[in-house]
C-alpha cells in the first residue's frame, strides 16, 4: 500500500509525451487570399484596391501577388525579413518610387515584376540585395534613366531582362555587357539612336535580341552576329539562333548595313527610311549592290591663317558623305592632335589652338574619313611674334567662337597672295564657274566618257555662312547646270561627283570630278529714304503755310467784296449809287438831314433808337475848306 503513493509522486517527474504545435501564423491580410495549408505559402492579393504593401504579411510567404492595386511607393519596411519569398509581383500599380534597399533582405527572390508603374529612373541602390534574380521585368513604364550599378547585384544571374516601352534614350552599355547568363533582352519601344559596335558581344547566351520601333539608322556589326545564325522568327530556327528583331526603325540604307542585307531572313518588318532613293523600300527586297556610301570631299577649309604668339587660332574644315566622316587633325610635325590643355577639336570639324607657339606653324592636315574612303586637306597656320603690350585704350579681340565665322589676322604678303589666289580662283580646272550673279551660277565640267557606265551627276555645295549642304541630281548627259535661289554677297564651295557602275564589282560608286569656290556678286541697296524727323519737320511746315495762305487768301476776298459792294451786303447793294458814304453811329439827337434822298424808312422798332449820320462822299461833293 506504500508504493501507491510513491508512484503517485513520481509520476509528474515523467517527460509528458504531447503532439506537436504548429508554428504561429500571421492573420491573412484583408482582402487577400493565403494559402497557408502547405508549404511554400502564397499571399494573393490582385485585385484588391491596395494603397500600399499590407503590413501583416506573413514572413514566411514563398510568393507575394500585388498586381492590379494602387500601390504608390515600396517603402524600406514593407518587405523587411521576407528572407523565404520566390516570386514578387508589383505590376500595373502607381509605382513612382522604390526605396533604396526595399528589396535588400529578399535575397532568394527568382523573380520581380514591375511593369505597369510610373518609374522614371532606377538608381544604384533600389535592386541592392537581388543576389538571385533571374527575370527582372520592367517593360511600361517611364524610365528614363538607367544607373551604370543598377544590376551590380544580379548580373551573373539575370537571365531575363525586359526594359520595353520606356523612355530610354541611352542605356549602360557596358554594364548590359556584363550580363553573361541572360538570354532574353527586350529593348524595344525605346528612344535609342546608337548601338555602340560590340555591345553585345558577351552575351554568349543571348537567344533573343528585341530592339523593334526605337530611332536607330544603323545597326553595327557585332561579333555576336556573326557566330551565331541570326533569324526572325524562333519557329523551326535552331537552338542557337539568335532571334534578331529591329523592325520599326529609320534606317540609312547604305553599305554600314550590307552585312545585316546578307543574312537570311524571314521578317517583313523591316524598310529603309533613307537615302531618298530608297526610302520606304523593304529592306529584304532592295540588292546588296544598291547600299552604297559615298567617300568624303572636303567642301570648306580655313585659308591660310596668320597668328601672333600666345594668341588662340581656329582650323575649321567642313567635309560631306555617306556616311558622315570623322574629321581628325595631324599637326605638321606628324602627330593625331585631340583635346589637350592646348587644343580642343569638336565634332564639327574645329580645331581651336588655345595658346599658340612658334612651333606650331607650319601645315597642318585635316583628314575626313568614313567607311567609303578618306579626303585630306591643308591648312596652313603662321604664328608670328607676339604682338606689343596694349594700351589701356587698344581694343582687345575675342577668339572666334566655334561655329561663327574666322576672324582672321592679316598676313603676310606671301600668304596674302596665296589666300586671294584660294578664294578667288577654283580650286579643281575641271569644274569652271563660268557666270554669277547675286543670286544665281552656272557651272560647267568637262566631258567624263573616260568614266565608263556614268548613271547621273551630283552637285554637292554649301555656303561659308552655314554647313547646310545642298544637293543637286544632274542627267548624265549634261554638262552644265544653272543654280539659283543663291544668296547674294556669300562664298560658295561645290564640287561636282559622277555617280557610275563600278564593273569590277558592280556597285553604285561615285568619283569626284573636281570642285570650285566662287562669291555671289552683292544685292543692289535702294536709294535711302529720308530721315524720319526731318520728313515730319517739313510736312507740318507745308501744311500749316497752306492753311495761313487759305485764311489770307479768305480775308482778302471778304474785304476786296466789302469794297466792291460799298460797305453792305451783296444782296441789298444799290446798283446805281457809285457813291460812297462815310457814316457814324449816334445814340439820341437826331442829326442835319443829308442831301442825299434817303430810303424808305422802315417800320419803327420798339428798341434803342440808332441814327446813322451820313455825309455824301463823291467827285461832285468837295470838301469845303476850313
Amino acid at each position: 500500500m506504500a508504493v501507491l503513493p510513491l508512484l503517485l509522486c513520481l509520476l509528474p517527474l515523467a517527460p509528458a509525451s504531447s503532439p506537436p504545435q504548429p508554428a504561429i501564423s500571421s492573420p491573412c491580410p484583408r482582402r487577400c487570399r493565403c494559402q497557408t495549408q502547405s508549404m511554400p505559402l502564397s499571399v494573393l492579393c490582385p485585385g484588391a484596391g491596395l494603397l500600399f504593401v499590407p503590413p501583416s504579411l506573413d514572413r514566411r510567404a514563398a510568393e507575394l501577388r500585388l498586381a492590379d492595386n494602387f500601390i504608390a511607393a515600396v517603402r524600406r519596411r514593407d518587405l523587411a525579413n521576407m528572407t523565404g519569398l520566390l516570386h514578387l509581383s508589383l505590376s500595373r500599380n502607381t509605382i513612382r518610387h522604390v526605396a533604396a534597399g526595399a528589396f535588400a533582405d529578399l535575397r532568394a527572390l527568382r523573380a520581380l515584376h514591375l511593369d505597369g508603374n510610373r518609374l522614371t529612373s532606377l538608381g544604384e541602390g533600389q535592386l541592392r540585395g537581388l543576389v538571385n534574380l533571374r527575370h527582372l521585368i520592367l517593360s511600361n513604364n517611364q524610365l528614363a534613366a538607367l544607373a551604370a550599378g543598377a544590376l551590380d547585384d544580379c548580373a551573373e544571374t539575370l537571365e531575363d531582362l525586359d526594359l520595353s516601352y520606356n523612355n530610354l534614350e541611352q542605356l549602360p552599355w557596358e554594364a548590359l555587357g556584363r550580363l553573361g547568363n541572360v538570354n532574353t533582352l527586350g529593348l524595344d519601344h525605346n528612344l535609342l539612336a546608337s548601338v555602340p559596335a560590340g555591345a553585345f558581344s558577351r552575351l554568349h547566351k543571348l537567344a533573343r535580341l528585341d530592339m523593334t520601333s526605337n530611332r536607330l539608322t544603323t545597326i553595327p556589326p557585332d561579333p555576336l552576329f556573326s557566330r551565331l545564325p541570326l533569324l526572325a522568327r524562333p519557329r523551326g530556327s535552331p537552338a542557337s539562333a539568335l532571334v534578331l528583331a529591329f523592325g520599326g526603325n529609320p534606317l540609312h540604307c547604305n553599305c554600314e548595313l550590307v552585312w545585316l542585307r546578307r543574312l537570311a531572313r524571314e521578317d517583313d518588318l523591316e524598310a529603309c527610311a533613307s537615302p531618298p532613293a530608297l526610302g520606304g523600300r523593304y529592306f529584304w527586297a532592295v540588292g546588296e549592290e544598291e547600299f552604297v556610301c559615298e567617300p568624303p570631299v572636303v567642301t570648306h577649309r580655313s585659308p591660310p591663317l596668320a597668328v601672333p604668339a600666345g594668341r588662340p587660332a581656329a582650323l575649321r574644315c567642313r567635309a560631306v558623305g555617306d556616311p558622315e566622316p570623322r574629321v581628325r587633325w595631324v599637326s605638321p610635325q606628324g602627330r593625331l592632335l585631340g583635346n589637350s590643355s592646348r587644343a580642343r577639336a569638336f565634332p564639327n570639324g574645329t580645331l581651336e589652338l588655345l595658346v599658340t607657339e612658334p612651333e606650331d606653324g607650319g601645315t597642318f592636315t585635316c583628314i575626313a574619313a568614313n567607311a567609303a574612303g578618306e579626303a585630306t586637306a591643308a591648312v596652313e597656320l603662321t604664328v608670328g611674334p607676339p604682338p606689343p603690350p596694349q594700351l589701356a585704350n587698344s581694343t582687345s579681340c575675342d577668339p572666334p567662337r566655334d561655329g561663327e565665322p574666322d576672324a582672321l589676322t592679316p598676313p603676310s604678303a606671301a600668304s596674302a597672295s596665296a589666300k586671294v589666289a584660294d578664294t578667288v580662283a577654283p580650286t579643281d580646272r575641271g569644274v569652271q564657274v563660268t557666270e554669277h550673279g547675286a543670286t544665281a551660277a552656272l557651272v560647267q565640267w568637262p566631258d567624263q566618257r573616260p568614266v565608263p557606265g556614268i548613271r547621273m551627276y551630283q552637285i554637292q555645295y554649301n555656303s561659308s555662312a552655314d554647313d547646310i549642304l545642298v544637293y543637286r541630281m544632274i542627267p548624265a548627259d549634261s554638262r552644265s547646270f544653272l543654280l539659283t535661289d543663291l544668296a547674294s554677297g556669300r562664298t560658295y564651295d561645290l564640287c561636282v561627283l559622277a555617280v557610275y557602275e563600278d564593273s569590277a564589282t558592280g556597285l553604285t560608286a561615285t568619283r569626284p570630278v573636281g570642285c570650285a569656290r566662287f562669291s555671289t556678286e552683292p544685292a543692289l541697296r535702294p536709294c535711302a529714304a529720308p530721315h524720319a524727323p526731318f520728313l515730319g519737320g517739313t510736312m507740318i511746315i507745308a501744311l500749316g503755310g497752306v492753311i495761313v495762305a487759305s485764311v489770307l487768301v479768305f480775308i482778302f476776298v471778304l474785304l476786296l467784296r466789302y469794297k466792291v459792294h460799298g460797305g453792305q451786303p451783296p444782296g441789298k447793294a444799290k446798283a446805281t449809287a457809285p457813291v460812297s458814304s462815310v457814316c457814324s453811329q449816334t445814340n439820341g439827337a437826331l442829326g442835319p438831314v443829308p442831301s442825299a434822298p434817303a430810303p424808305e424808312p422802315a417800320a419803327p422798332r420798339a428798341h434803342t433808337v440808332v441814327q446813322l449820320d451820313c455825309e455824301p462822299w463823291g467827285p461832285s461833293h468837295e470838301p469845303a475848306g476850313p
